[in-house]
């Protein structure tokens, strides 16, 4: 049973537990609630969480080890010259798993019967050929082997995982129900489970967190094993070449980052808080409820489409501006990708960022010193200026350098906006790159993840969680603070 049904299955029975305890508990305190010491509904939630909880755990955990316990029996099956190392061991496993997929479904539609795909098979790639499974090469004997071996544990530990999860439902169930009596704590019961649930969510964010800042702290320090720490911070130049002689240094990357960040900023910023200021104090209820959505439909536009309209048409109209053959007639600008283009197309995105967060911040404003502002004989504009600006100036802070944090992280609109070069320039009609553009780089392809080369990308990506964890830390810092203070 797949492990949908199977969620289904526990679902639809907390559900009828949710029912039939609170039934029970109205029986056993013959029907007038005054007897019980929690609301019926409390006695129904205990049951349903009894049911739900330990299932639905099990349930994850077992999905999540089942697939590297039972590839580590099939890899035990492949000969040593097909499983060289690493690099070679997954290939093999990858045609393990499409062979006992292929297999299974070559059943499932009649095209084999049990027994034949427990069995040697002459012409396997055929078969699964026919059902449109593609494998990479020849099917080994012992390769075919270890798919059989590995589609017949999988079915033995999809078996068992129904027994034990649905097992573990109707246990739950059955104590809920044998716990209910007029004197039985559910109340508390219930608030103690979702008090550990959102303990549990919560630790969940911070481990996920913590996971992935050790997961990259570890190959940035094998790496570092690799390659010298002081060309990587103090180093002029980018140039892996694969063969160990590169010259890896952060600092390119980080001013490509920077500048196209700042550029990006320069056009954000002034656009997303004059809106801002024109939607909280100028613009009426008809006028704000039509355009602050509309502002707001930026920030739902997926950024390969920004990246789109960076390369097809901001480049272009840069180029035919900036060109040789522009409308200026000076050759300031060679090609369409630029640090201007991809800041340009960047501030666009961060418009409604910058907007909706200030705004939000104007209006937290007390409408008390706008009041007392104009009760003196300031105009709406002086009292912008000069009372409303000074009071959320913490707040837009925070979120300009939140805005800078979600520059320093993108992606795709640098790929196809900015170039690939990494170096040191001031001109903004020059191509460039950023650190994020390097990681997706330097991982792409048959690379060896052994290799410095490789490795680097992960150093990158520390020193990018760094750099963005600090910026987020002090803008929330400033937030924070100014939120006690109006608040």
């Amino acid at each position: 049973m797949s492990a949908f049904w199977l969620t289904l299955i526990v679902l639809i029975l907390a559900a009828f537990g949710a029912v039939i305890g609170r039934a029970r508990a109205l029986n056993s305190g013959a029907g007038n609630v005054r007897n019980l010491h929690s609301l019926p509904k409390y006695y129904g939630g205990f049951v349903a969480l009894l049911t739900l909880i330990p299932a639905l755990l099990v349930l994850v955990i077992w999905l999540l080890a089942q697939p590297s316990m039972i590839a580590r029996g099939a890899v035990s099956l492949i000969p040593a010259e097909l499983a060289a190392d690493e690099g070679a061991v997954s290939l093999v496993m990858s045609d393990v798993r499409r062979i006992s997929d292929g297999l299974s479904l070559a059943v499932e539609q009649g095209v084999l019967t049990q027994a034949e795909a427990t069995s040697d098979i002459s012409d396997v790639r055929g078969t699964l050929g026919a059902l449109g499974v593609a494998l990479g090469g020849e099917v080994a004997p012992e390769v075919l082997q270890a798919a059989q071996s590995y589609r017949a544990a999988d079915a033995t530990a999809d078996f068992w995982r129904m027994i034990v999860v649905l097992g573990l439902a109707i246990v739950g169930f059955a104590i809920g129900l044998m716990k209910i009596t007029p004197d039985f704590r559910a109340r508390n019961m219930v608030e103690q489970a979702v008090l550990a649930l959102l303990m549990l969510a919560a630790s969940l964010a911070i481990l996920t967190t913590l996971g992935i800042v050790l997961s990259m702290l570890f190959e940035t320090r094998n790496f570092f094993g690799l390659h010298s720490w002081k060309d990587f911070f103090f180093g002029v130049k980018w140039a892996p070449n694969f063969r160990g002689d590169s010259e890896l240094s952060i600092l390119p990357l980080l001013w490509g980052t920077l500048y196209i960040s700042l550029i990006a900023l320069l056009v954000s910023v002034p656009i997303g808080l004059f809106a801002a200021i024109y939607l909280s104090e100028y613009a009426g209820p008809r006028t704000r409820g039509i355009a602050k959505p509309l502002l707001e439909i930026l920030a739902g536009i997926p950024t390969i489409v920004y990246g789109l309209f960076a390369l097809l048409t901001i480049g272009p109209l840069l180029l035919r501006t900036f060109g040789s053959d522009g409308y200026l007639g000076v050759e300031w600008m060679s090609g369409a990708t630029a640090v201007l283009t991809a800041g340009v197309v960047m501030g666009i995105m961060l418009i409604p960022f910058v907007s909706s967060l200030s705004d939000d911040i104007i209006n937290a404003v007390p409408q008390s010193m706008r009041d007392g502002s104009l009760g003196l004989g300031a105009t709406k504009s002086e009292t912008i200026r000069q009372v409303v600006i000074p009071a959320a100036l913490p707040g837009i802070v925070g979120a300009i350098l939140l805005a800078a944090s979600r520059a320093i992280g993108e992606t795709m609109i640098v790929v196809l906006g900015a170039g690939a070069i990494a170096k040191f320039s001031l001109n903004p009609l020059e191509a460039m790159t950023t650190i994020t553009t390097r990681i997706v780089s330097q991982l792409t392809g048959d690379g060896d993840f052994a290799s410095p080369e490789t490795l680097v990308a992960f150093a990158l990506g520390l020193s990018l969680f760094v750099l963005t964890l600090g910026l987020n830390i002090f803008a929330l810092y400033i937030v924070r603070k100014y939120r006690e203070q109006y608040e």
